[in-house]
């Protein structure tokens, strides 16, 4: 494998939705059962691994050819979830949005426009196919957005260390939350901020995350995961991180008309997420 797979690859954070094997249709079902049954699994540096692996070719691979047979697996209460990577149907996507992250002239650098007219035109004929297809993943570069933390409470807050030293395990920050759960918290967070402004970013990625929740099944896990942010986040900044109790404490507030209260918790996760950003320029 190239020498990419011996380094660590940070600065992505995810959102997951686990579903149970009853959610899929045979014979996808048959082949997760199988999979769940693994003795190892691979982890999500073994994905990013393989999706920079593509673009060392020349010229790069800017979509998977073949969609992934791959997934992150979960046992709840002897349940097995399942969460498949759909690396192809998301690269398409991610592909779609790099025109908002770089200039042109770097765009073209990095992935030539034939290519990525290519892969365009792949994109429309597979969607003419496959006209419901969604991914289970979704994935944030320097940054968790806001309306992720609405989904969780700080109680299914899920912190380790990691091991500290050079190979070690890397520290984990995450949170784990029922389906049911995370849609209630979207409902009465929309119901909260309808009453205090009338629209603005916040409120429309909560409604667009609100939807794509609605596309799995109701006994799903939802999960948002740091991923490799926590090695962007200094150790004593990432055990320290609560952000979901701040976007509670102001959707709280915000619901019985405490703007005072509200701003203070925005102004902590602003700053918060203000000085991870930086860093991306500083390096």
């Amino acid at each position: 494998m190239p020498k990419v797979s011996s380094v660590i690859v940070p600065y992505a954070a995810y959102l997951r939705v686990y579903e149970p094997l009853d959610a899929f249709p045979e014979p996808e079902r048959g082949h997760w059962e199988r999979y769940a049954r693994r003795t190892e699994l691979p982890g999500y540096q073994d994905e990013l691994r393989r999706s920079l692996a593509d673009l060392l070719p020349t010229p790069p691979v800017a979509v998977p050819v073949h969609e992934s047979a791959d997934a992150f697996v979960v046992e709840v209460d002897g349940v097995v979830l399942v969460c498949p990577w759909r690396t192809r149907l998301r690269g398409w996507r991610a592909l779609s949005e790099l025109g908002e992250d770089f200039p042109e002239p770097v765009l073209d650098a990095l992935l030539p426009p034939v290519v990525r007219h290519q892969a365009a035109q792949d994109y429309e004929r597979w969607l003419l196919r496959n006209p419901d297809a969604r991914p289970w993943i979704r994935t944030a570069t320097w940054q968790v957005p806001i309306n992720w933390f609405v989904l969780v409470s700080d109680e299914e807050r899920q912190y380790g260390k990691g091991g500290g030293e050079p190979g070690g395990a890397a520290p984990v920050l995450r949170y784990r939350t029922p389906m049911v759960q995370a849609r209630r918290r979207v409902a009465r967070g929309l119901r909260a901020l309808k009453q205090a402004v009338d629209e603005g970013p916040l409120i429309d990625g909560l409604v667009d995350v609100g939807r794509w929740l609605e596309e799995f099944h109701p006994r799903s896990l939802v999960e948002l995961d740091y991923g490799g942010l926590v090695h962007a986040l200094p150790a004593g900044e990432l055990e320290g991180d609560h952000s979901a109790a701040d976007v509670a404490e102001g959707i709280q507030a915000l619901r019985h008309g405490d703007g005072e209260t509200a701003g203070a918790a925005y102004g902590r996760l602003v700053e918060r997420w203000r000085a991870v950003r930086d860093r991306r320029s500083a390096n």
